[in-house]
């Protein structure tokens, strides 16, 4: 039971996360009878459930979706919302009942998400790098009884058997494809209200292991959103352009949000550097969500090819799901200007931080402070709090933890705060740094080293265009550094010049034993370096 301190405590969050979602326009402005409707609708179906439906209150007339199909309002994308749900409920599907969707980014796994969520379903988001063997274990898994996939998938998903089916998507939309069909049968009217709205199921990225589902229920107030919203500029009526998969919780969350203030979000189905520069010009995008690879990409095509966009109505390049090279943060500052807005946290925690322009000018290696409602403690092998200045364990407080992995499990709890599996250091300012991973700490010849360290560095050598390190065993100093290397185009460079450049700007012991040069890193849909790949090298 809450002490009175701690409910006093929450009420000022909410109120200061109410006070940003009308800054920004997520609420307000509607008259007594469009409040009455919003207020029974988010009560009925949840935050998650009810988003386009309000958007649609709201906006009737805007655009909502940009994607290969072309584009839709938000009240024609309210209602194929709710024929879907009436659809899947007339099929025989019960609340709790699984739909899983195997979706590159296009309109049709958000609303078959915000479809099952109404229908009290739970949703689960697949990665569309999943091997046929992957797809199958985690369908099995996570109780998938329907399927909704992209016809590019099928053979993915051949081994996937769902009492409900399975329903091939066309994104291109040349024909009526099996989910057209579907959505047709169903009513247009809102569906009635379930007892509780469908959970969303996300999957961890899997970089180490098999991927766990980590189910979230919708959350109990709106200090996430209102936390987010606090620190960037996205407003009412702008546009957003996704750039991360739809899966992944950076995208979900951007994607809810620009829904929430009613932007028209642009999707396409792969990451193109000047499709996106297109698409901030063409539809005067305020707003993109990327993973720093992305921006790496934009930056690379150089600051003529670059300039031949306009991307001055961009306000906001909201960054994360993998480490943010200083480099890159310092390169976009100079080409496009000081629009970087870098949040830290992960599937488990949710949001934990965000850097805003300012920080990353003057701390462009932090992830910046934490958000609205968040607590964040870097705590020593005992678990007691470290001074600050100190790497630590980093342990996260939010309002809405995840509720455990589906498979069974979680991560370490003290003191009411979950461990993300980093390490980090806070500065005198209050910002927040991650040294590395908790399991990626190597010991050379006595010396602790992370290999972020290393890998920072080396991106700002002129010669190279990405960088990834790990250790490796040493029978003399018990494991060593061993770095891979990809150059810019038309470079050379050998590793005795890749290991003399550590030498000169960090300690010797940092300097990689090993130096292997690559086509290219392997990386996860959501741009994190897959390093158990690179161990097997």
């Amino acid at each position: 039971m809450p002490n009175p301190a701690e409910l006093i405590n929450r009420a000022g969050i909410e109120a200061r996360a109410l006070t940003a979602l009308l800054k920004a326009g997520a609420i307000g402005g509607s008259s007594p009878l469009k409040t009455v409707e919003i207020l029974k609708t988010l009560r009925s179906f949840g935050p998650f459930g009810s988003a386009v439906h309000l958007a649609a209150i709201r906006h009737p007339d805007a655009p909502a979706i940009a994607d290969e199909r072309g584009e839709i309002s938000y009240a024609e994308f309210d209602e194929l919302i709710n024929r879907l749900a009436n659809a899947l409920l007339a099929l025989g599907l019960k609340p709790g009942d699984g739909i899983a969707m195997l979706c590159k980014n296009h309109r049709a796994p958000l609303v078959v998400g915000f479809a099952a969520s109404r229908a009290g379903l739970r949703s689960l988001w697949l990665n569309t790098s999943f091997s046929s063997r992957q797809a199958t274990e985690v369908c099995e898994r996570e109780g998938v009884d329907l399927l909704i996939h992209d016809a590019e998938f099928t053979e993915a998903v051949a081994g996937v058997e769902p009492r409900f089916g399975k329903y091939v998507v066309d994104v291109a939309g040349a024909s009526v494809d099996d989910l057209d069909r579907l959505i047709a049968q169903g009513s247009p009217a809102l569906p009635s209200a379930p007892a509780k709205p469908g959970r969303i199921v996300l999957l961890t990225s899997g970089t180490t292991g098999t991927p766990k589902g980590a189910p979230r229920a919708d959350p109990k107030g709106f200090a996430i959103p209102g936390g987010v919203l606090d620190r960037m500029p996205m407003r009412s009526g702008e546009t957003t352009v996704m750039g991360p998969p739809l899966f992944h919780g950076t995208g979900l969350l951007l994607a809810l949000l620009a829904i929430s203030v009613g932007n028209k979000l642009v999707l396409r189905t792969k990451f193109d550097p000047r499709q996106m520069l297109a698409d901030i010009s063409d539809h005067r995008a305020s707003t993109i969500c990327v993973v720093p690879v992305m921006l790496q990409r934009m930056v690379e095509l150089g600051p003529e090819e670059l300039g031949s966009y306009d991307t001055t109505s961009l306000k906001c390049a909201f960054t994360a799901g993998s480490q943010l090279p200083a480099a890159v943060s310092k390169q976009v500052s100079e080409l496009i200007g000081d629009v970087i807005y870098n949040l830290y946290g992960s599937t488990e925690v949710s949001v934990a931080t965000i850097a805003t322009p300012t920080d990353v000018r003057e701390a462009p290696t932090s992830v910046g402070r934490p958000t609205l409602g968040v607590r964040i403690k870097i705590l020593g092998e005992n678990g007691k709090p470290l001074p600050q200045g100190q790497t630590g364990r980093i342990f996260v407080g939010t309002t809405a933890p995840f509720e455990g992995y589906t498979g069974g499990g979680g991560k370490d709890i003290i003191d009411g705060l979950m461990a993300t599996g980093d390490v980090g250091h806070f500065d005198p300012q209050g910002r927040l740094y991650i040294d590395g991973r908790d399991d990626e700490m190597i010991v050379s010849g006595g010396e602790n080293v992370f290999p972020r360290e290393v890998e920072e560095l080396l991106v700002t050598h002129p010669a190279i265009a990405d960088a990834a390190v790990l250790g490796a065993e040493d029978e003399s100093f018990g494991q060593r550094l061993r770095a891979f290397i990809v150059l810019k185009p038309g470079e050379t460079l050998d590793a005795a010049t890749v290991q003399d450049f550590v030498k000169d700007n960090l300690a010797r012991y940092k300097s990689p034993r090993d130096v292997l040069f690559l086509e290219e890193l392997p990386r996860n849909p959501t741009g994190k370096v897959l390093k158990r790949e690179l161990a097997n090298l």
